[in-house]
């Protein structure tokens, strides 16, 4: 219960984050965002109609197509997020000061701030935009991944800002995309990101027990062979990413022979790391079966 409660309030805060950055900076500039939201801006800039309603009322036809297939949790907590963005769009409209007058300050900030509201919510299990919704349906069914899919309609979105509103509003819009693409992968993702990491060398018994005592990490043995040096022990192991300085500093040590790769973990499924305590504490009961 805890857990679920803490996780509504941080999708609530992220939809307060996300629309003071709409209000507060990018619709002011006539900056836009992808999306539903983005296609809300353009009615709503040429028309009088609220932002505010124009979000809930063109999002939810995509949240109610997906509902089904994309479970009743994911559901509800989208649904939670649109109407407090909905709501907060409104009240931070009402208070309006515009933080700046300067358009890439606006883009930069706006993208920053906006990117770490949306980020929140993804982290949380919640969307913002029903055409992600939407994504992900159609990715399931074609070759496409969600990420193609939604860079298309925002393609589409940018060039109509483009003839309406000028190139160089299409410009700042498409850089305050890649700005908050950018910042919602780091919060999703963040200094937790994994790093496969293949180590090759002849001292691996050495070299795991190192990284052992140093991170708390295990690794796994295997066996290969190279085409001159003959036989070799290969380690693999997935660390994080601020993890990555104290592994390299292991690998350079004189004493060691060894050559490394490293590369970027997608995705991590399982306990795939164990901590130090946990390690021990199964060495100490299978010492005890013993």
């Amino acid at each position: 219960m805890k857990k679920s409660i803490l996780r509504y309030a941080i999708l609530i805060l992220g939809a307060a984050i996300a629309a003071f950055a709409l209000e507060e900076f990018l619709v002011p500039a006539q900056i836009l965002d992808g999306g539903i939201v983005g296609v809300s801006i353009i009615i709503s800039t040429l028309t009088v109609l609220p932002l505010s309603i124009l979000t809930i009322v063109l999002n939810i036809p995509f949240v109610i197509a997906g509902a089904r297939e994309l479970g009743r949790f994911f559901w509800l907590r989208t649904l939670v997020s649109m109407v407090c963005f909905s709501i907060f769009l409104e009240v931070f409209h009402r208070w309006r000061y515009n933080a700046t007058d300067d358009e890439l300050l606006a883009t930069v900030f706006g993208g920053l701030i906006l990117g770490f509201g949306v980020g929140l919510i993804i982290r949380n299990g919640g969307c913002l935009d029903g055409t992600e919704t939407v994504a992900i349906m159609l990715s399931r069914k074609t070759n496409f991944s969600v990420g193609q899919i939604v860079l298309c309609f925002n393609i589409v979105i940018y060039l109509t800002a483009g003839i309406l509103f000028g190139l160089d509003r299409a410009l700042y819009s498409l850089l305050t995309y890649f700005i908050v693409s950018k910042v919602v992968d780091f919060i999703n993702l963040g200094l937790d990101q994994g790093k496969a990491v293949m180590i090759i060398t002849n001292e691996g018994k050495q070299i795991a027990d190192d990284i052992y005592q140093t991170l708390g990490r295990t690794v796994t043995f295997i066996k290969g062979e190279g085409l001159i040096s003959g036989e070799k022990t290969i380690l693999y192991c997935v660390i994080t990413r601020m993890e990555l300085p104290s592994l390299r500093k292991i690998i350079e040590n004189d004493d060691y022979s060894a050559f490394m790769t490293i590369s970027d973990v997608s995705e991590i499924i399982g306990k795939h790391i164990k901590s130090t305590q946990e390690f021990t504490e199964e060495i100490t009961k299978e010492i005890t079966e013993e």
